[in-house]
């Protein structure tokens, strides 16, 4: 069935931002794509025009780029297959639609929504539902129970029309998923979908299995709320006579949320404060704003590896892993059935790893803005060094200046239990002799100012403890912070004389 080259296709619908989900199984054909040596292709499904959101699809390409999954083909890319964005192709859709209502695999439907829904509230009414299928269709207003004469009539009349699929009668179908193994449906438990719309636009089961006929797709890899639509495209293919040459299907697991239940949405992130969408997005509706990976400071690549990881795993303990190793490791036999619990947890811990790869220089870079905003106009080699300190105790780059804002803004504040605990009344007197010792000190660096700080505190006889963390405190504001005479020599001789001086102020 698939000695072709390999193609598979991301097709997003622009209704909103693109959920983590969305983006874990764009990178899952993505890896197959590249493992096989493939086309990993972008194709925008905007048929529902009724749901189209301004700015969704570049969100989706942005998205895409930003975590580093670039199509070969799509829309701004171009292609042969094109064009890319399914609104773009509706003429070629009707032909098919046409087609299968010619072959009696589908048929025309002239029941309006309200007759339908008088329907539905009767079935409701009895405590059952009700289904546009083949039990219930030769009783229906449409081209099965009206004769020839009547269709062409309400056809010429301009009679508002959707063309429904024909569900063959009791028929199995039997398909083996790529990740699921052999998965069967009966017809007789499936309904007539809507192929085509009143509106002139063809619903998703149709496009899309008309897209990915055309555009020679190999492999259809997509989440598993796709798996009942799979005997429909199947059928589909066949009716079209296009089964020799159609795709292999493979189902996604869910992403679950945190608690290991149900499916993981928005609303779990909002509750438990983290992102679900790469990318921040503002509602161009509402004005509300969601937040994004990107901008929680999540680093691409600790993202794309914490997705990779949701239902996935390369049989050995390795848990780190770049582009170029998921791509020569991945295989969709290592992807489970059940839904993969999504760990906030385990993201930070992932970002945290990336953050250590990286050099001083990489992340100063990243913390210039930061330091901007606030307003802190420092060289680029005090950057590096300050980084190079607080490093080890950071997640994200949002976590430099809450570990070394003291190198760069003296503390506004002290410590109450630092204060409370080790301030007595006679430190003001031993800070203003520190201050005497500090203004002899005359090569200011980390070395010289330790060597002429222990030298006084033997000759004095003072424990270390009594000056030490009021001295921190002084410079800090706190017990913690980097190396004390590192400190010292980074802000600069006359900042940490001013800063003990303002201590001994402000504290008595």
């Amino acid at each position: 069935m698939n000695s072709r080259k390999v193609r598979v296709r991301f097709a997003p619908s622009p209704t909103g931002p693109l959920h983590m989900g969305g983006v874990r199984t764009a990178l899952f054909n993505y890896l197959f794509a590249k493992k096989l040596g493939g086309d990993f292709l972008l194709r925008i499904e905007d048929t529902d025009q009724t749901r189209y959101v301004p700015g969704a699809e570049e969100y989706i390409i942005e998205a895409l780029n930003w975590c580093g999954l670039k199509p070969v083909e799509g829309p701004g890319i171009g292609g042969e297959f094109g064009p890319y964005r399914q609104s773009e192709r509706k003429e070629i859709y009707r032909e098919y639609a046409q087609q299968l209502v010619d072959s009696g695999h589908a048929y025309y439907a002239f029941d309006t929504p309200d007759e339908l829904n008088v329907l539905r509230a009767e079935a409701e009414a009895n405590k059952e539902v009700f289904s546009y299928d083949l039990h219930t269709r030769d009783r229906l207003n449409n081209s099965l129970t009206l004769s020839p004469e009547e269709v062409q009539q309400k056809l010429d009349a301009g009679e508002p029309a959707i063309i429904r699929f024909k569900m063959p009668e009791n028929t199995d179908v039997i398909e083996k998923d790529l990740i699921r193994g052999e998965v069967k449906f009966n017809t007789n438990q499936l309904d007539d979908k809507v192929l085509f719309k009143a509106d002139g636009m063809p619903t998703y089961h149709l496009a899309n299995v008309v897209d990915d006929h055309l555009m020679q797709i190999t492999h259809v890899i997509r989440g598993e709320e796709w798996l009942p639509s799979m005997p429909l495209h199947i059928l589909l293919y066949q009716a079209l006579g296009w089964s020799e040459n159609r795709p292999q299907f493979a189902h996604l697991p869910l992403i679950l949320k945190p608690t290991g239940k149900g499916k993981l949405s928005k609303r779990d992130g909002d509750k438990m404060g983290f992102p679900v969408f790469p990318l921040e997005w503002k509602d161009p509706k509402t004005g509300d704003v969601s937040r994004g990976y990107r901008e929680d400071g999540y680093f691409p690549e600790a993202f794309v590896n914490l997705l990779a990881l949701l239902g996935w795993n390369a049989g050995t303990e390795q848990e780190f892993f770049k582009m170029e190793e998921l791509i020569e490791q991945f295989s969709l036999e290592r992807v489970v059935k059940s839904g993969a619990r999504f760990d906030p947890e385990k993201a930070k811990w992932f970002n945290r790893h990336y953050f250590q790869q990286k050099d001083e220089e990489e992340l100063a870079e990243a913390f210039k803005p930061i330091l901007a905003e606030k307003g802190v106009d420092a060289n680029d080699e005090l950057i590096v060094r300050v980084v190079g300190m607080v490093k080890e105790r950071c997640e994200f780059v949002a976590d430099l200046w809450e570990q070394a804002s003291y190198f760069f803004v003296a503390p506004g504040s002290y410590d109450e239990k630092t204060v409370k605990k080790k301030w007595k009344e006679d430190t003001p007197e031993k800070m203003q002799e520190i201050v005497t010792l500090f203004n002899s000190v005359e090569s200011w660096d980390a070395a010289t100012i330790k060597e002429a700080f222990s030298t006084f505190m033997n000759d004095k006889g003072w424990g270390f403890g009594v000056v030490m963390v009021p001295i921190r405190l002084a410079l800090v504001g706190t017990s913690a912070g980097a190396d004390l005479f590192d400190i010292c020599e980074l802000i600069g001789k006359s900042e940490t004389i001013s800063r003990i001086q303002k201590a001994i102020e402000q504290l008595g």
